[in-house]
């Protein structure tokens, strides 16, 4: 077997072993890692590519190896679960780097952060005056958590007692154009609702918006695929008088279809009354 075809083999099998291993082991692997973790990350690839090009290395050889290595978080991972103190062996513990306003010196020589990565890590988390951290906290993956001092940290209606309505998750309508029925159907809208929604913020249809979104208060988000030609919102008004003119004509259809005699008066009466009431308001609507 010509050389660049067994590379190229073996590569793929690495590819599809890493993928199942890193499945396998959890979103952690790719998330803020501890030392642990990051040894293994490295092990791991270097093994995968080694496997790939050196064909000294058998592919069996490798594949144990990999699972092994693979095997390691994972298992040990399980066993921090089941014991606090398994846990602090393998990931560590935070480290308290300022505590009551006072920056802990010892800490931090025995965390080898100097003071320049202090006030990096600060910054990093807003806070630019050691005088207004509270405490400050080294977690095992490197990061730093900060409380500020009660008279530092920002105002909010809970401190004020205000009582504000609660925002829910926000929902995609439309992605790349496309329609996304599922969610639309699940908050009870309909297409021709949400056309008219995008039209009014100057889309023609719905291939002209790269993403819609709807918050918990029904407040709409247009993204246009062509921010700079992004076209002429429609006028309230006009839009407004065309959906009450096809209103009054579908009942009028209505009225037509149904063999229903009681629905047929339903029907008729409110295409009626319809258009008595635009009549009324159609000069004011152009």
């Amino acid at each position: 077997m010509p050389e660049f075809a067994l590379i190229l083999i073996r590569s793929i099998g690495s590819f599809i072993i890493l993928f199942i291993m890193a499945r396998a082991m959890g979103k952690k692997q790719i998330a803020q890692l501890t030392f642990f973790d990051y040894c293994v990350g490295i092990t791991i690839g270097s093994i995968a590519a080694s496997m790939s090009v050196d064909q000294n290395i058998k592919i069996m050889n490798g594949l144990i190896s990999l699972i092994i290595w693979g095997l390691f978080p994972i298992v040990l991972a399980y066993f921090g679960l089941k014991s606090r103190k398994f846990a602090k062996v393998t990931d560590g513990k935070p480290a308290i780097i300022i505590k009551n306003g006072e920056v802990l010196e010892e800490s931090m020589k025995k965390n080898q952060l100097s003071i320049d990565e202090l006030l990096m890590l600060l910054r990093d988390k807003g806070s630019f005056k050691v005088a207004d951290v509270e405490l400050a906290v080294l977690e095992t993956n490197g990061q730093l958590s900060v409380m500020k001092k009660t008279d530092e940290q920002p105002i909010t209606p809970r401190i004020l007692g205000m009582a504000l309505e609660q925002e829910h998750s926000p929902t995609i309508l439309i992605a790349d154009g496309k329609v996304l029925a599922e969610n639309l159907a699940i908050l009870g809208y309909s297409q021709e609702w949400l056309l008219g929604e995008i039209q009014k913020q100057g889309a023609i249809d719905f291939e002209n918006v790269f993403l819609a979104q709807i918050d918990s208060k029904g407040g709409i988000y247009v993204d246009f695929y062509v921010e700079k030609a992004k076209l002429t919102p429609v006028e309230q008004k006009p839009l407004l008088a065309a959906e009450l003119k096809k209103l009054q004509a579908d009942f009028e259809i209505f009225s037509l279809e149904t063999d229903n005699l009681e629905a047929k008066e339903m029907y008729s009466a409110q295409a009626a009354r319809l258009q008595d009431v635009l009549d009324k308001i159609l000069p004011y609507l152009k």
